[in-house]
């Protein structure tokens, strides 16, 4: 059985943007797609005079986004659900079943965080399943996948996904090991150490081991390596990709010094999606501080 793709939307141009981006992915690879509509109605008696109009209100928006989705991919299943309760938990629920939960990116002019600012994050961090983040505004052009690695098993996992993606759609492959050499008074405290020669050459390695197998695999496949030394890795990523079809990243990094491309950076990389984003979630990986 093929595992549909879940869509979370609430009538902004995120969210729209989030939905025209799966359609197009959903029939590419010929999955059918749920659309989910949440009404937070939690705070509300049943008998609040303005319930039913919330709810109807809510329905309306449901059947407006199956009729778009038909207009635009009408050779995909669509079926649009409109669900109580919160958002987050609503998609969450609905990842389990799913092949990948797909949300707006955060739109950094509500003061407020906006309904999908912080539970994009939450579905990301909660998901059973990969999720994508999708910004409102996308290059026709955009070409070439980007993924972040830092030897961790959730970025070898990201590396997995991204090379999939890119030899399905013809594109290169950047694999990005971003950190931030020590700074030249660490340096100065330690005569002749060779700190940062030492570091770089060790993230050389992780970044040359993180690829191993790829050609093998896809022998058509293009990959670069690329090490950024001087650069915060969520900024790097984010560079990097700009103008990229598609930036994977992992669900968690390793920790440790200069080494967190995911995990916490994470975080920044949501907020400012460059292009369609992917967090894998291939499978749970038991770390020793869990």
């Amino acid at each position: 059985m093929n595992k549909p793709i879940v869509v979370g939307f609430n009538g902004s141009a995120g969210s729209a943007a989030a939905l025209t981006w799966a359609l197009q992915r959903a029939s590419r690879q010929k999955l059918p797609v749920i659309v989910i509509h949440a009404v937070d109605d939690r705070w509300m008696s049943p008998d609040f005079e303005y319930h039913e109009l919330i709810r109807e209100s809510g329905m309306e928006m449901v059947g407006k986004a199956q009729a778009s989705a038909g207009e635009q991919a009408p050779d995909v299943e669509v079926e649009a659900r409109l669900q109580h309760g919160s958002a987050g938990r609503a998609l969450r629920e609905a990842s389990k079943e799913a092949s990948m939960v797909v949300v707006g990116a955060h739109d950094k002019h509500w003061l407020d965080g906006g309904p999908l600012t912080d539970r994009a994050l939450q579905i990301v961090t909660a998901s059973d399943c990969p999720a994508a983040i999708v910004p409102e505004k996308q290059g026709t052009s955009g070409r070439g996948v980007v993924v972040g690695v830092d030897g961790s098993e959730e970025s070898l996992q990201a590396v997995a996904v991204a090379a999939a993606e890119a030899d399905r759609g013809g594109d290169e492959l950047t694999v990005v090991l971003a950190f931030r050499s020590p700074a030249r008074w660490v340096e100065n405290q330690l005569p002749a150490s060779g700190l940062a020669e030492t570091l770089v050459e060790e993230d050389r390695i992780v970044l040359a081991e993180s690829v191993v197998g790829l050609g093998d695999k896809y022998p058509d496949l293009v990959v670069h390596q690329r090490l950024e030394t001087a650069t915060e890795p969520a900024k790097a990523l984010v560079e990097t990709a700009a103008g990229a079809r598609l930036l994977v990243i992992g669900s968690r990094g390793r920790g440790g010094f200069s080494r967190a491309v995911l995990g916490s950076t994470a975080h920044a990389v949501l907020l400012n999606v460059p292009c369609p984003t992917i967090v894998t979630r291939v499978h749970k990986v038991k770390h020793s501080q869990d």
